[in-house]
């Protein structure tokens, strides 16, 4: 799960498993698989930043 923050400056948390793409348009809009978009305040790189951290947390407690 990832933390965002929606056009309407209200954090929320995202299931990253779900992200289907990422897009610039101008602003960052998140696609899930289930066809649920999110626009975001972060930029594309943060959110891929976030999805990163995420992985990398799964990954090491799997250890």
């Amino acid at each position: 799960m990832i933390k965002l923050t929606g056009l309407n400056n209200k954090e929320f948390i995202l299931n990253a498993e779900i992200i289907e793409k990422i897009e610039i348009v101008p602003e960052t809009l998140i696609t899930l698989t289930n066809g649920r978009k999110y626009i975001v305040l972060e930029s594309t790189e943060e959110v891929i930043e976030e999805i990163l951290r995420y992985k990398r947390k799964i990954f090491n407690s799997e250890l």
